[in-house]
């Protein structure tokens, strides 16, 4: 999977490359890959990851594997948390904004999310998938129209304001028939209102 390299992380976040914070927690962080391009600019990375064998790489990466259950209880606050093509695929993503929301660092904490575009919510359990527990009402036709509708609909009334926003290819595995997925993100980075 590629989202953003370590250049367009800054860009987006308006730092410069010798920016540096002290905590990144990366949700649904998957192998490492992507946590890699954002590390360095952390004194301390977090991550959460379902997969028991992703959870034993992101450890061989050096990075703090957190529980999926424990990581918002509240003993913690992260400058950066990262939700990138997760919200999509979580059971409850209404709740997992309230709970990065509770888990940033007052008034400098960013949530730096992707979603795919267009938006079409999938859980996948094992082998079989079904739709969320929790679901947003995003409507439009085009890219321009859902992203103004996941804005006006689904951000705001959890509590983030838009500081910045691109879209970029995202490019992720693929399954049997196609070795790959090339897919439109928007990326915004949020702060609480």
């Amino acid at each position: 999977m590629f989202v953003l390299s370590g250049q367009q992380f800054t860009q987006l976040l308006g730092v410069d490359s010798a920016w540096h914070a002290t905590s990144l927690l990366d949700l649904g962080a998957g192998d490492g890959e992507v946590t890699q391009n954002f590390a360095s600019y952390f004194s301390d990375v977090y991550c959460t990851e379902a997969s028991s064998t992703m959870q034993w790489r992101l450890g061989q990466r050096g990075y703090k594997v957190l529980d999926l259950e424990e990581w918002h209880n509240g003993s913690h606050k992260y400058d950066v948390i990262s939700c990138l093509n997760l919200l999509d695929r979580c059971q409850y993503p209404a709740t997992l904004l309230r709970n990065i929301k509770e888990s940033l660092v007052p008034d400098s904490g960013r949530l730096l999310l992707a979603v795919v575009i267009p938006f079409e919510p999938y859980v996948e359990f094992g082998s079989c998938g079904q739709k969320p527990s929790e679901r947003f009402h995003i409507e439009g036709e085009s890219f321009e129209e859902q992203v103004n509708s996941l804005v006006k609909n689904v951000l705001h009334p959890a509590g983030f304001e838009v500081e910045r926003f691109t879209r970029v290819p995202y490019l992720c595995e693929g399954d049997l028939h196609q070795s790959f997925f090339l897919l439109d993100d928007a990326v915004f980075v949020l702060r609480p209102s």
